[in-house]
This record gives structure tokens, C-alpha cells and sequence, in this order.
């Protein structure tokens, strides 16, 4: 009996080994890749890979053939699935190879690999409604207008290109900051950020464009800010729709009560090349600040043909500081609807489509900015054979002080048909049936101080133009004839180094 038991004791123990001796060992990890994709030069990208191992996960190792790469989620130990995150990023264009490789418990272990094309474009597609930041060394394409919703914040690093794709009319290409939201563009001396076109060819690093000169004008939008500050119009509502986008986009409405309203900062930023045509002559202008408020910031600006005007003012509170515009289709600076801010130390260099050099224009409702509220200092303005000084228009307000004029033509220039040309003056205009321009100028609300200007020739070479001729309605009491180089007032020229007028050497006569 004893010995049948030993005997199935044994039997029993060898079948108990064989079945123990039999378990699978599990498969090798499984992988699997992303496809292949894109990524922008110094912008951390996270790519994801789904594992499944039936061993028990124990780790993970990535390399790329450029720039870093490191797993930064995985699974926990043991685990049979999972996802592997690894976060990638290249400081150059290149075509990048990053290989996974993931082991189990067992020893097994698996790779797999992703191509990433690293490039400094990126094309933008819609707009933006969240938080974003675009990063220094790369271009960033408005494929149409993109407009920076409310509660969003987009953060240009310094040295960014912004291009605008072609188009015209809704299909115009330009950059919206719709109410409520926030632009944060805070370029340096060194490292300006650049809004152009895509016809232009500059890249990150470059100041200057290679192949378009800085008289090309219209091809593609421009730079909207819209804010919640008051603005007059003719409606007298507290909002009104920003020229330049059409009715059927909401995100075009600007104005309202908060005249401290932030929109953010724009500070070493140039804009280029645009103002195309959105239908029956309406352009865009480089710049436009629509029912702005006084907690934005936007200092050293340079606008450089645009088709319509460089910079235009809709009614709000922003002040701005160290302003160019250069080659301006229309007017240089434009104020409207009861603006009450201040653009301090301001340079205007016309091209041969510019109109006025200023245009201001009065409240066009009720409502009325508080006297001396808009001011506009310190200023240097080269004139061209086509242009005017300044026109003061629709029951203009405003204080007008230190401003240097000089280049600009004989307003007595026959046109040809018997009249004159009636270019280089600075003049006060009356809407119809009334006298409120001039008006304002009699009490004060319109006032100036520290003119000067260098007087040419006149038309006929007979003798220098007259300081009454081009200051008209009594303006000339308040404006001096000083010698070439010799005016006392103006603009301070150092500030503006870092732009493209000043490396072109347009800021020699200054």
C-alpha cells in the first residue's frame, strides 16, 4: 500500500512539473505610432503612443536623430496598456525620426518609430479661442481673417513674422482682437515682430524684406484691436461695427463704457504691405484701434504701406507712444469719433499716394470727449509733392503741439484747369451748414502750439511760400518758419532704429 502511494506521490509531482513548465510566456510589447506629422521649430510637441503589453510594463526609452526628446507620461509598472507621451522639440528645420522602445516585466522589448517634419511655418485656419502663444523663429500664416476671441489671449514672442494670405473683400486675410480679448506682442530693438504679407520672403532674423519694396501696398489685411471704451457715432449707440468687417461678423463690434479697458500689448511691431480692398474702396487700415481703452499698451509701432491709412483711431482711450507710419495709401494718422487719447513723439514719412499726413476728425454723436483729451505731440512730418499737412474736418477737437512739417508742396500749384491743387496746406473744414471746426478753434477746443515748419518755394520760383498760404484760418499764429535742420521741436529719431525706415535711410532728413 505504501509503495502505491509513493508511486502516485511521484506521478503527481512529475505531471504538476510538466504543467508548470508549459505556461506561455506573453507576447512581446505592441506599438502604435501617430502618423506622420508637422511641427513648428522650438514649440514642445507632445506625441503619444498606445502600447499594449501582456508582460507587465517596466519601461520605456526614446531617442530622436534631432533635437530632444524625453518621455514625459507612461503607464504604471505592470501595467498591459497603456499610452506613452513623449514631448519632442527641434531648435532647426529638419525631418526628425523619434523611436519608442518599450520592455515588459519579461525583458521583451519592442520599438517604433514617427517622422516629424520640423519646420518654422505654420498655417493658422481658424480662429483663436483659447490661450496661445506663438514662439520666436517662426512664421505664422493667416490663411483669412482670424480673429482672437473673447477671453483668449495670444502671445507673440519676440522676433515672430506674421504673413497674411492674399484676398479681397470677406476673403481678406487680417488679424481681429475682438472685445474681451487680449494680443500680448511684445517684440524688442533686436527681435521686432513683423505682420506682412506671404508675398513677402523675409524669414525670422531679417528686418528688412528681400524682394518687396517698401512701396507695395495692399496684399493682404491688417491689425485690428477692438475694445469696450466710449466712442461717438453718428447713431449715438454705445457700440458701433468696425470699418473693414463685414456686418455679418459679430466679432467686429467695438465700443462701449469701460474706457479703461486692456486689450493687451503691442510694443516693437511693424506692420506691412497691407490694406487690401474689402469692397466699394473700403480698405483696411495697418492699424486700426477701435474703441480701444487706456489699460492697452502700444508703444514703437511702424507702419509701412498700407493702402488705406496707417493708423486709425475709432473713438476709446489708448495712448500711443513712438509711432512711424511710412508710404501710407491714404492718411498717415486718422482720428475719429471722439478719440481721447494721446500719440506721443510721432513720425510720418508720405509716399506718392498719400493724402493727408493728419486727418482729424470731430465726434460724430453726442457724445464728446473731454477738451484736451486728444493729443497729439511731438511729431515729425515729411510731406511729398501730392500731400497735405493736416486736415482738421467734422467739427475737429484736439491739442496739436511741437509738431515739425517740412518737404511739402506750394498750395498755390495750378492744377491746370484754372484752380489750384490746393496740396501742402493745413487746413480747417466745416461740415455743411455749420461752423464747428472752426468754432472749436475760436474757443479753444481745438487748439496749437509749437508749429514749425521749413517753407520751400513757391510754385513759380518767385520767392518762398507764405506761412499764411499753408496755415490756413488763423492757424499761422501759431507756427514758425525755421531753416532746414533748425527746428527745435519734433520727434526724437533714436527711438526708431530698430525699423525698416530707418535701415532703409529714410530717417536722414529727421
Amino acid at each position: 500500500m505504501k509503495k502505491i502511494l509513493s508511486i502516485l506521490s511521484t506521478v503527481l509531482l512529475v505531471t504538476t512539473f510538466w504543467s508548470c513548465g508549459d505556461d506561455p510566456i506573453p507576447d512581446a510589447p505592441s506599438i502604435v505610432a501617430p502618423e506622420a506629422f508637422s511641427a513648428l521649430v522650438g514649440e514642445p510637441t507632445d506625441i503619444v503612443f498606445t502600447v499594449t503589453v501582456p508582460g507587465g510594463y517596466k519601461s520605456s526609452t526614446v531617442v530622436s536623430n534631432v533635437g530632444t526628446a524625453t518621455v514625459s507620461t507612461e503607464p504604471a509598472l505592470g501595467a498591459t496598456s497603456g499610452d506613452v507621451v513623449v514631448e519632442f522639440s527641434s531648435s532647426s528645420n529638419a525631418l526628425a525620426t523619434i523611436t519608442l522602445t518599450v520592455m515588459d516585466d519579461n525583458n521583451k522589448s519592442t520599438s517604433s518609430s514617427v517622422a516629424v517634419d520640423v519646420s518654422n511655418t505654420a498655417s493658422v485656419t481658424s480662429d483663436i479661442t483659447a490661450n496661445t502663444v506663438w514662439t520666436t523663429g517662426n512664421i505664422y500664416i493667416l490663411t483669412k481673417r482670424i480673429t482672437v476671441t473673447n477671453g483668449a489671449t495670444l502671445t507673440i514672442q519676440p522676433g515672430v513674422i506674421v504673413k497674411g494670405e492674399a484676398g479681397t473683400e470677406a476673403n481678406a486675410s487680417a488679424l481681429l482682437i475682438a472685445q474681451g480679448a487680449k494680443i500680448m506682442a511684445e517684440g524688442t530693438v533686436s527681435q521686432p515682430i513683423i505682420f506682412t504679407s506671404v508675398s513677402d520672403e523675409i524669414q525670422p532674423g531679417q528686418l528688412e524684406s528681400p524682394n518687396l519694396l517698401p512701396t507695395v501696398s495692399g496684399l493682404w489685411g491688417g491689425l485690428i484691436v477692438l475694445g469696450k471704451a466710449k466712442i461717438s457715432v453718428s447713431t449715438n449707440a454705445a457700440t458701433a461695427q468696425i470699418e473693414g468687417i463685414p456686418p455679418s461678423d459679430t466679432n467686429g463690434l467695438y465700443g462701449g463704457s469701460d474706457d479703461a479697458d486692456n486689450s493687451g500689448v503691442l510694443q516693437y511691431v511693424s506692420i506691412r504691405h497691407g490694406g487690401s480692398n474689402i469692397g466699394d474702396g473700403n480698405e483696411i487700415n495697418g492699424l486700426t484701434l477701435g474703441g480701444v481703452g487706456s489699460g492697452t499698451v502700444i508703444q514703437n509701432i511702424e507702419v509701412v504701406a498700407n493702402q488705406d491709412d496707417g493708423i486709425e483711431f475709432f473713438g476709446g482711450t489708448v495712448s500711443v507712444t513712438n509711432a512711424l507710419v511710412w508710404n501710407a495709401g491714404d492718411d498717415a494718422i486718422d482720428t475719429d469719433q471722439a478719440w481721447a487719447g494721446t500719440l506721443d513723439n510721432f513720425i510720418v514719412i508720405a509716399g506718392t499716394e498719400t493724402d493727408h499726413c493728419l486727418e482729424i476728425d470731430g465726434p460724430e454723436g453726442s457724445y464728446n470727449n473731454a477738451a484736451n483729451t486728444h493729443v497729439v505731440k511731438n511729431g515729425s512730418v515729411k510731406g511729398i509733392t501730392n500731400a497735405e499737412l493736416a486736415d482738421y474736418r467734422s467739427c475737429a477737437r484736439g491739442s496739436f503741439q511741437n509738431i515739425y512739417f517740412f518737404n511739402f508742396p506750394d498750395p498755390a500749384t495750378p492744377d491746370g484747369s484754372g484752380g489750384t491743387l490746393g496740396r501742402g496746406d493745413l487746413s480747417l473744414s466745416n461740415p455743411t451748414s455749420s461752423t464747428c471746426t472752426t468754432d472749436n478753434f475760436a474757443n479753444g477746443n481745438l487748439s496749437f502750439s509749437g508749429l514749425q515748419i521749413t517753407l520751400g518755394q513757391k510754385f513759380d520760383n518767385t520767392g518762398p511760400i507764405s506761412i499764411t498760404a499753408v496755415f490756413k484760418s488763423g492757424t499761422s499764429a501759431h507756427a514758425t518758419n525755421v531753416a532746414s535742420g533748425a527746428n527745435t521741436v519734433g520727434a526724437n529719431k533714436t527711438l526708431y532704429t530698430w525699423t525698416w525706415a530707418s535701415l532703409d535711410g529714410e530717417l536722414g532728413d529727421f
